[in-house]
């Protein structure tokens, strides 16, 4: 569609599908739901490569890519109050397994107060904390207004901490 255009499909699965992944279970908290919108994500650029011509940030315009797809989704049907009113009942760890009990817990611990922030804010914070991204950064990769990023990553990270003081208080 664009001669002379040429992606490498493959070194930019390799290098973003599992940070893809991680944002979009993030957003849809469904591991079915993320693999699709990941799919679809490569099957777009496959056939419209020129997206991603002159983009700097290639992780910054496919992570924007993933939210934006994730907001398609829940526009088309009941799938966005399943997402973000029933997540407590997805059976989607936001972590990988580890053998350590104690570990364990306070991963299952800061999942399910993650779980508990309503979407926007999770999205906010995933982005800062997962994937080391400035406020402005995370305002033009969502659409909102720089205040706003600093504004739901303030009121979520007080939410985590509310929700995770007792972890803290018997781990001290």
């Amino acid at each position: 569609m664009f001669p002379g255009v040429e992606i490498d499909l493959e070194r930019l699965y390799d290098e973003h599908a599992q940070a893809l992944h991680a944002f979009g279970l993030s957003l849809t908290r469904s591991t079915a739901d993320t693999k699709d919108l990941l799919q679809d994500m490569f099957v777009k650029l496959a056939r419209n490569p020129g997206l991603l011509a002159g983009i700097r940030d290639q992780r910054g315009f496919l992570l924007r890519l993933m939210h934006h797809a994730a907001i398609d989704l829940f526009r088309r049907g009941a799938v966005r109050a399943a997402a973000l009113d029933g997540a407590a009942a997805q059976d989607s760890p936001m972590f990988a397994a580890v053998a350590d009990p104690d570990e364990r817990a306070f991963r299952d611990s800061v999942e399910s107060a993650m779980i508990e922030l309503p979407a926007e804010q999770r999205a906010v914070l995933h982005l800062k904390l997962w994937e080391g991204r400035t406020f402005d950064a995370i305002a033009e990769l969502l659409g909102i207004p720089l205040n706003t990023a600093a504004s739901r990553y303030r009121y979520g990270l007080d939410k985590l901490r509310s929700r995770l003081r007792p972890l803290y208080d018997e781990l001290r």
